[in-house]
């Protein structure tokens, strides 16, 4: 008897993107084409747009039976991915920004990581050794001073890039952290995979290659800010007790 396809729902987060949603949409359905291997949705998550986004995912979603909208009223990216995931029955869920920054062919093996290699979580990473990276020197220098601070709050959490828009996690990695997860933003990256140490999950980096887009939504300065006192808010909770992956 055959084994089931795992089931993968890929969640793209969007804030007034009219411009770019169709065609990243259709990229991603080819590219859900051309690896059959597992049983692939795609979730728009519109959250608080006013330039049409939220009518145009309804649109793709009447359109291509693979594909879901999610129309929050509320703005956050964090939010969209809680409540997406939350909602999802999936194996394994995931997430990658709508302007395909990173390179859409390291999908499969972003989810592999989970499907086939035993991670709960995984997690691109434009720093590990082996990525490609075209971007501004001045994103480049805080994206690598973010990691320092991680690291000096929380030296035993080894990875090298929280912030990279693209990540899956397995169905046990949602049940035990993401209903925890408490920023709705920017910092829900950090937050997620702090609390996922703190449970014992095993974290994956996969190197990538991604190109910055000159038209991001991220602020660095009160992005900055956010992820600062997320991690001061992280640092001096109350301690959690420990769950231990089986």
């Amino acid at each position: 008897m055959t084994e089931p396809r795992p089931r993968v729902d890929v969640v793209i987060p969007c804030y007034n993107e009219v411009k770019v949603l169709e065609q990243s949409t259709l990229a991603t359905l080819a590219l859900f084409d051309q690896n059959p291997q597992y049983d692939w949705r795609l979730v728009i998550a519109d959250n608080g747009s006013t330039d049409g986004t939220s009518e145009l995912a309804r649109r793709l979603a009447a359109e291509h039976p693979r594909v879901h909208a999610l129309v929050l009223e509320v703005k956050g990216r964090g939010l969209a991915l809680r409540e997406a995931w939350l909602q999802s029955d999936a194996d394994i869920v995931s997430y990658m920004d709508v302007d395909l920054s990173t390179d859409l062919a390291h999908l499969p093996e972003l989810i592999a990581l989970v499907a086939e290699r035993g991670c709960d979580v995984a997690i691109g990473s434009r720093l590990a050794r082996g990525a490609k990276v075209k971007r501004q020197l001045k994103r480049e220098i805080t994206s690598r001073g973010y990691v320092a601070l991680i690291r000096l709050t929380f030296p035993r959490l080894r990875i090298t890039d929280a912030q990279c828009g693209f990540k899956a996690l397995s169905r046990r990695a949602v049940e035990l952290v993401v209903p925890r997860i408490e920023n709705r933003m920017w910092f829900f990256d950090t937050e997620l995979l702090i609390l996922a140490h703190q449970a014992g999950l095993r974290i994956c980096e996969l190197p990538v290659r991604w190109v910055e887009d000159p038209d991001t939504k991220v602020k660095i300065v009160s992005t900055a800010i956010e992820d600062i006192r997320g991690l001061l808010r992280m640092r001096f909770r109350r301690p959690q007790h420990r769950t231990h992956a089986a």
